[in-house]
């Protein structure tokens, strides 16, 4: 990466499917994005395991797994407590791609968990989850002019929940003022590398994932003229760019129609894997003893051992007994008359490295359809949300406008996004 002529281009859409994408370039909703496709190299990606984007976005800034950088979700329990604990930038074990040695100075705006952020040779504007403007700006000289121009880090989601027309009122707001932002950094700051991301896509398909399925759906229009803003975007972009410069459009993982949540720690204790102090239960601190294990957002499986946990009751030698009865019920959890569970993934085929103890003992993925929660507050098994659409973690995609100068890796996956910048620039 440091061996570059160019400046590097990364437009990131949290969210964006390729299926998605392919589907909107070929139809004319982005022809900025169809053109970059027919000259440069296309390709679908796998996010993270899990598929959430703390995991998958720092596992593309980083180039490694969640075994090295330490992020397996938006929340954790320390080793020894049951305290729910919430993870952010300071805790990733390795140092993102804009920190090598030689790489230049670069901007980042709204890369999501960069939060609070933390010193470079440039800019960086953290996204979410960042909590406040002033944490997540650096250098804070920056933050009179993202006040001044209205800079907002995410859209509000609770008038999703709310009403879908004051959502989408926010997220155009929202998007305005990303675009503002960009264009003023770009025009003002001397960079080398620049990294975009839009995180609205991700709002719009949880919300009106089916506005895109259906096209006589009220909200049809509204769904393409947001990723159509957006394609204007990378059309700016593009034209700004030169000849040298290298362009990379990519997502941190998929999406796809939501028909049921899952409680997964509700289902745990029907299945007496889990037991609860209190009914109902208001936080992991009411984990009981007995418990033989408890799940983190979204299907994060730990086993409850000795000596790890307040309460542990399984023994080392239990262990291998416990992982195989969490397979079989989770193999036999049904919606429908149709399996919920994809795969499940002990820690040791999905991660390496020196977290690999942190790491959640089983991961398991849901079928289409099928989104898992973990909040342990869930009255039933079985439930639905606000949220029309869930990630998916096997359709990610890659887009680069390096025609010839690349070929994707198979089985692509977001820890071999800097290995392939890598490959360019040697």
């Amino acid at each position: 990466m440091t061996g570059r002529s160019g400046r590097l281009v990364i437009v990131g859409l949290d969210g964006m499917p390729y299926r998605l994408i392919k589907d909107l370039a070929e139809n004319d909703v982005m022809p900025h994005t169809r053109a970059l496709m027919g000259s440069g190299v296309f390709g679908q990606m796998a996010s993270s395991i899990p598929e959430i984007s703390s995991v998958a976005w720092t596992s593309i800034i980083t180039g490694t797994n969640p075994g090295y950088h330490g992020i397996f979700g938006f929340t954790d329990i320390p080793l020894g407590t049951y305290r729910l604990s919430f993870p952010n930038f300071n805790n990733v074990r390795v140092p993102p791609f804009w920190k090598r040695e030689g790489i230049g100075k670069s901007v980042i705006i709204n890369v999501p968990f960069t939060y609070p952020a933390t010193s470079l040779d440039g800019v960086l504007i953290a996204g979410f989850v960042a909590l406040d403007l002033r944490k997540a700006t650096y250098p804070p000289s920056l933050l009179p002019k993202l006040n001044e121009i209205g800079y907002q880090i995410d859209v509000d989601s609770d008038k999703g929940h709310k009403s879908l027309d004051l959502f989408l009122r926010d997220l155009d707001r929202t998007l305005a003022k990303r675009i503002e932002v960009y264009r003023y950094l770009w025009a003002e700051e001397e960079w080398q590398n620049f990294v975009l991301v839009f995180t609205g896509t991700d709002r719009l398909a949880h919300f009106l994932w089916d506005a895109y399925e259906d096209k006589a759906h009220k909200y049809h229009s509204a769904f393409l003229d947001h990723l159509h803003r957006i394609d204007d975007v990378v059309g700016e972009i593009v034209g700004k760019m030169n000849q040298s410069d290298l362009l990379i459009m990519l997502s941190d993982h998929g999406f796809g129609r939501s028909e049921v949540d899952v409680y997964v720690n509700r289902f745990l204790e029907e299945k007496g894997l889990l037991r609860f102090s209190k009914h109902p239960p208001q936080s992991m601190a009411d984990i009981d003893h007995g418990t033989r294990a408890f799940a983190l957002d979204p299907a994060r499986l730990y086993v409850n051992m000795e000596g790890k946990y307040p309460r542990g009751s399984v023994s080392p030698e239990e262990r291998e007994e416990v992982l195989d009865e969490l397979t079989r019920a989770f193999e036999s959890l049904e919606f429908g008359g149709r399996k919920a569970v994809k795969r499940i993934y002990r820690k040791e085929e999905i991660y390496d490295g020196p977290c690999l103890d942190q790491a959640p003992d089983l991961v398991v993925l849901p079928n289409a359809g099928v989104n898992f929660r973990a909040n342990p507050k869930g009255g039933q098994v079985f439930d639905r949300s606000a949220f029309v659409g869930k990630h998916t973690q096997e359709d990610a995609f890659l887009l680069l406008s390096a025609s010839g100068q690349c070929i994707l890796p198979k089985n692509l996956c977001v820890s071999d996004v800097v290995g392939v910048i890598d490959s360019i620039s040697s």
